[in-house]
């Protein structure tokens, strides 16, 4: 038989011939069964390492979808500077305005210095420089970047 238990058993007359053999059986079928049954105690390393590859995987698509859109807003805003500019004149009207924390200057037409101070049209930074906008555009270049704005009065003009 193999094993020197059941043999043992078999000589000393405890069990028979067949239940050593449906024995051997149910132990062969129970080993069978444990082995194909995966064991179910937990995410396994190999999960662990997926769920935390496809959390970094998003988290760099987002990253990836914000660059992206903040590039599209820049050539929006760069498109809409361009085409809408009104011009400027450098024999024309002066007009001091401030860019951060300095005070700079440029020269317009009269009638574009006095649509700015009334708010029909603003003061954008562009590539260029700076450059007058109507205040719809101002207004549309603000929803897209609000830093890129420096000059749009609310409509009402100033007493001074």
């Amino acid at each position: 038989m193999g094993n020197p238990f059941q043999d043992q058993l078999l000589k000393a007359g405890v069990v028979n011939k067949k239940q050593v053999k449906k024995a051997k059986h149910d132990h062969r079928v129970t080993k069978k069964k444990n082995k194909n049954k995966p064991a179910k105690e937990g995410p396994t390393k190999l999960q662990l390492e997926q769920a935390a590859e496809k959390e970094r995987v998003k988290v760099l698509n987002q990253k990836r979808r914000a660059e992206q859109q903040q590039q599209e807003n820049q050539a929006q805003i760069k498109q809409l500077i361009d085409q809408n500019r009104l011009k400027q004149n450098s024999r024309g009207e002066p007009y001091n305005f401030v860019d951060g924390t300095k005070i700079k200057r440029i020269f317009v037409a009269g009638d574009i210095a006095e649509q700015i101070s009334c708010g029909k049209a603003g003061i954008v930074r562009s590539a260029a420089g700076y450059a007058v906008v109507p205040r719809k555009i101002a207004e549309q270049i603000a929803s897209r970047g609000n830093d890129v704005v420096l000059v749009l009065h609310d409509g009402k003009p100033e007493d001074y």
